[in-house]
């Protein structure tokens, strides 16, 4: 328990430092809903936590903290010469923790500078990286244009070697966000409402600085077989060690338990004598360290990552439908619609420890699975995900030129997208895959949702299948449904229910994708008290029918499973703004059913 005294402190530093920046803009409603993790951020102690955990180095630099910001006109290209004020980095112009709590219009392009120490070593590579920002951003260093991004979902990294000099550096980045054009943005709307919500502008994750060699490992991609043992890592080189020697250990619980040497052409297996496999129920993760070395066996650069082994398939069962295995065997999957936003942060949790609250809520509330919705988390997110035993369905960030939603009805049409934007969604979809790819916890990629942005639909479905065939595809949760990839999704709401059609959808999985959102308001943790709070089904008159009505949601769901549904997304993990149907309030004070509660209903689904 923390003491109120701490507490006072915490709020006084952040009142302090918050009162600098200026006004919020008039016309954007800004909600004084905080949570306890936020009422303790501070500008020393915000998101200090390793970003990158399946790519670990010793050196590394966080610059989060307070940045100054200018908001100029989007035609102003030269960096302004006065600044507004300051923001708390890395939480967004639009949040309460960012300080500012002002929207960012179209016609207007957000500033950033701040500054940083470095030697500039000479026989080292300064990376300086972006967890993400959004949308389309420029970064200078020291005057010094070192490169820039477009898309607001996944990070990138920049090699600023060349504009560093010893001592002080300048570091300015400049944003444009258009939110509503045909760029991806999840449900982030101008004028937020229903099942839509705030806008979320400039950088939004940690910013950090790493050393590196000259030749170094940049990347991995990390594969598991259950059946013969094996852990693969392929390591992406950056530099001239392409031709260079690989070393890969692998230990469980500080033993090893095998060593392979190979090259940076190729992957460098490990076989596991007598495996223990990842599972939701046993999730069990082996730690690697991966040195890359030179002709001589003099080790170049060193990275520590894990690795679970698990194999995601699929099997007919003896009624003819199709299920989910797990390493081999059928799995039902059971989770919540997971959103990720709050209160305060907006897309960034107040904090890594609330982050993990979250997933520790839905671990211990009997779930084995969480439907990541239109957001792409924190990489910490799903490290978390690995290490508990959660399962994770990962939805495509959404947006663009919608088509009619047809839902699972015949002959459904896509919408019209140029070649230009459906490049950038795909190697948006290509950056998601890439940053997640090496996660046990993650089994589905979901390209779209209820048809937003839908289009092409079959040329993304083969795209993705062969990107990753190593995990389910789930090509349109809620339709429209094309026969492709390997689910047949429905959004009935608020019970579960499902048109069975045993021609059309006798090669899929067939499942539940949301259902529920059954509302309760929590008066004193609601995001606004005077706008239309609302549920699906209407609203209960109490606790005793808002547990009724998800007890009834959970018999039904169990009844499909019996007929072949073979897995369920209740909605949802908590409150939104104005969408009042989570099993926690939005600012995670108030659990409308305890974990332990919904942990008892859930048996009756017989989840792993």
């Amino acid at each position: 328990m923390i003491q109120s005294g701490v507490v006072r402190g915490c709020l006084c530093a952040l009142v302090a430092w918050l009162s600098v920046a200026r006004a919020p803009a008039a016309e954007f409603f800004t909600s004084e809903l905080v949570t306890r993790w936020g009422r303790e951020v501070t500008p020393e102690n915000a998101w200090r936590e390793y970003p990158r955990p399946q790519l670990v180095r010793d050196q590394w630099t966080n610059l989060n903290g307070r940045w100054e910001y200018a908001i100029t006109p989007r035609a102003e290209q030269a960096a302004p010469g006065s600044w507004d004020g300051t923001i708390l980095v890395p939480f967004c112009l639009e949040s309460k923790l960012g300080g500012v709590r002002r929207p960012l219009q179209p016609t207007e392009a957000l500033w950033y500078r701040t500054a940083f120490e470095t030697s500039a070593p000479q026989d080292r590579r300064t990376l300086l990286h972006f967890e993400a920002v959004d949308y389309r951003c420029q970064v200078f260093v020291n005057g010094t244009r070192v490169g820039g991004h477009v898309g607001g979902n996944t990070g990138f990294s920049l090699d600023v070697t060349a504009a560093l000099k010893p001592g002080r550096n300048e570091l300015v980045v400049r944003v444009e966000d258009d939110t509503e054009a045909m760029q991806l943005r999840g449900k982030q709307v101008l004028a937020p409402e229903s099942i839509y919500y705030s806008r979320v502008s400039g950088i939004w994750q940690t910013v950090w600085l790493e050393t590196v060699p000259v030749n170094y490992i940049a990347e991995l991609v990390i594969a598991t077989d259950a059946a013969a043992g094996t852990i693969a890592v392929r390591p992406i080189v950056s530099g001239a060690g392409v031709g260079q020697m690989v070393r890969m250990t692998a230990s469980k619980d500080g033993k090893k338990v095998g060593t392979a040497t190979g090259t940076a052409r190729a992957p460098t297996v490990i076989v596991v004598a007598e495996p223990q496999l990842w599972s939701p129920s046993h999730p069990h993760l082996y730690d690697l360290v991966i040195e890359l070395l030179d002709a001589d066996g003099t080790v170049l650069d060193t990275v520590g990552s894990y690795a679970g082994i698990r194999t995601v398939g699929k099997l007919r069962d003896a009624d003819g439908n199709m299920r989910f295995t797990l390493n081999g065997r059928p799995i039902f999957h059971f989770g919540p619609l997971d959103q990720g936003w709050w209160p305060d942060g907006l897309l960034t949790p107040p904090s890594d420890a609330a982050m993990r609250s979250d997933i520790e809520y839905l671990k211990a509330a009997g779930f084995n699975m969480i439907r990541k919705h239109v957001k792409v988390e924190p990489r910490r997110y799903y490290s978390y995900c690995d290490r508990i035993g959660l399962l994770v369905w990962q939805d495509q960030v959404s947006g663009g030129t919608t088509p009619a939603w047809t839902k699972l009805g015949p002959n459904p049409a896509d919408a019209e997208w140029s070649g230009a934007d459906h490049r950038q969604y795909l190697t948006e979809f290509e950056e998601m895959v890439s940053r997640l790819e090496n996660h046990p916890s993650i089994v589905v990629w979901t390209p779209f949702n209820e048809a937003w942005g839908q289009h092409r639909t079959v040329e993304v479905a083969r795209w993705i299948a062969a990107r990753d065939p190593s995990r389910s595809v789930n090509i349109a949760s809620g339709g429209n449904f094309w026969p492709v990839g390997d689910i047949v999704d429905a959004h009935p709401y608020p019970h579960p229910t499902f048109d069975f059609d045993r021609g059309r959808y006798a090669d899929f999985i067939q499942v539940v994708g949301e259902f529920g959102g059954h509302g309760l308001p929590v008066p004193g943790h609601l995001w606004n008290e005077e706008t239309k709070n609302w549920g699906y089904g209407g609203l209960p008159k109490n606790d005793a029918e808002f547990r009724e009505r998800y007890v009834e949601s959970i018999r039904k769901l169990a009844d499909l499973k019996a007929r072949g549904i073979a897995a369920g997304v209740y909605t949802q993990t908590t409150d939104v703004e104005g969408e009042i149907n989570g099993l926690l309030t939005y600012d995670r004070e108030v659990a409308k059913l305890k974990a332990e509660d919904l942990a008892e209903i859930h048996q009756q689904l017989g989840l792993e």
